[in-house]
């Protein structure tokens, strides 16, 4: 009797803590959401970004899986975060910015240089056929792709490699967006990028500026959008441009 007195409250206990665990968890993904949606309102719809389509993409990406833990609580603010390697993930408002300046119709392939968290590439497989991703330092791509699988995005597609030299096998590509800033335009990325194409690229030194690239059948007009400032480019072709 003893025994079964004892299972019985032990099995409450477990209930009750188990009640309690995942009681937290709901508040705590209701919280992200409250907080995503006013991401959206405050940081992106009121600065000018209109395309539904990229809207709801930032509505429904939990942004907060894709930095560390100990910044979870600050992911949803309009401000770059560290992410490890000397590396940041963009504001929301820049990657709602760049994402929109593509134009996406959702049977694009795109090239993205510089995957960094994984959360642009997530952004842009909502919108499109298909991501491929270049990133030149290993340990992020696979943390990249770590939270990518446990989303499920099966879409986008990680490479390890220079990315002054894009992604040659799989060119050409309908967009390109890069994420960090050479001090000029690779004329690698050109070259992968379709006739009728945009990429959206920052570019400069200290001081940057972001422009979209449209290449035509004479070559490719530039059109200079934002000051920006992002991470330098790396990759060992630099030197060659």
């Amino acid at each position: 009797m003893k025994i079964i007195f004892g299972f019985v409250i032990f099995y409450c206990i477990s209930l009750f803590c188990t009640k309690g665990e995942n009681s937290n968890s709901t508040q705590q993904t209701n919280r992200f959401d409250i907080m995503r949606d006013k991401m959206v309102e405050q940081q992106i719809q009121s600065r000018g970004v209109k395309d539904k389509r990229v809207l709801d993409a930032l509505r429904k990406i939990p942004r907060h899986k894709f930095v560390p833990k100990y910044l979870e609580s600050q992911a949803y603010s309009d401000d770059p975060l560290p992410i490890g390697a000397g590396q940041t993930i963009s504001q929301p408002y820049i990657v709602a910015y760049m994402t929109e300046q593509l134009e996406l119709q959702g049977n694009e392939r795109v090239l993205e240089i510089g995957t960094g968290s994984g959360y642009q590439a997530a952004v842009l497989a909502e919108l499109c056929d298909s991501v491929y991703s270049v990133e030149i330092i290993p340990e992020l791509s696979m943390n990249a792709q770590k939270v990518l699988d446990e989303m499920g995005y099966d879409n986008v597609h990680l490479k390890i490699g220079d990315g002054f030299r894009g992604w040659a096998e799989k060119a050409p590509f309908d967009a390109i967006i890069v994420t960090a800033a050479p001090t000029e335009i690779p004329d690698a990325l050109v070259a992968q990028l379709k006739v009728g194409g945009r990429m959206i690229i920052p570019v400069g030194d200290f001081f940057q500026e972001l422009y979209l690239v449209i290449k035509t059948e004479k070559g490719i007009e530039k059109h200079r959008k934002l000051p920006v400032r992002f991470v330098p480019m790396r990759g060992e072709s630099e030197t060659d441009e």
